[in-house]
C-alpha cells in the first residue's frame, strides 16, 4: 500500500464523479492509486430512472464516495443549477450512505468539449473527478 505523508499507509480509495444536469447527467470513475478518472457515460434519464441507473453503478464499481460537480456563475455566485446540484448531492448522500464531496464545476463542459470529446458529459464527469483527486493529493480533501 502507498504511504502517506507520515508515513502510515493509506488504502487506495475509488470515486465516482457526476456532471450534474436536469436533462443528462454525465459520469466518471477514479481512484487515488491512479489519480486519473475515466469517463464513463451519460445517463439520459431523470427522477427514480436516474437514481435506480446510478445504483448499478454503485453496485458496480463499489465506490468509497462520490463527487458531485456543482456549477456558480464566473464571478462565484450561485445560481439556480448550483441549488439543483446541491439537492442532487443530497440526495445521492440519503439514498447511497455515501460520503459526498462538492468540486466547483465551472467550465468543465466548455473544457470537454474543446478537447473533442465525443461524450461530453461524462468527460466533464473526467475533469470534475480529476480536480478532486488533485486537492486530494495535495492534501486538502479529508479521505472519505
Amino acid at each position: 500500500m502507498p504511504e502517506g505523508a507520515a508515513g502510515v499507509a493509506t488504502r487506495t480509495l475509488s470515486f465516482l464523479a457526476f456532471d450534474f444536469g436536469t436533462r443528462r447527467t454525465g459520469v466518471a470513475t477514479g481512484n487515488t492509486l491512479l489519480g486519473r478518472a475515466l469517463p464513463l457515460k451519460t445517463l439520459a434519464v431523470d427522477g427514480d430512472a436516474r437514481l435506480k441507473a446510478i445504483a448499478a453503478l454503485i453496485g458496480e464499481w463499489q465506490p468509497d464516495a462520490l463527487v458531485v460537480g456543482v456549477p456558480f456563475h464566473p464571478d462565484g455566485a450561485e445560481h439556480e443549477n448550483t441549488r439543483r446540484a446541491r439537492r442532487f448531492a443530497r440526495q445521492l448522500h440519503g439514498r447511497f450512505r455515501l460520503p459526498v464531496h462538492e468540486v466547483d464545476e465551472r467550465y468543465t463542459t466548455t473544457e470537454a468539449l474543446a478537447s473533442g470529446a465525443v461524450d461530453a458529459d461524462a468527460a466533464a464527469a473526467a475533469i470534475i473527478l480529476d480536480q478532486f483527486l488533485n486537492q486530494h493529493s495535495q492534501g486538502h480533501v479529508a479521505a472519505a
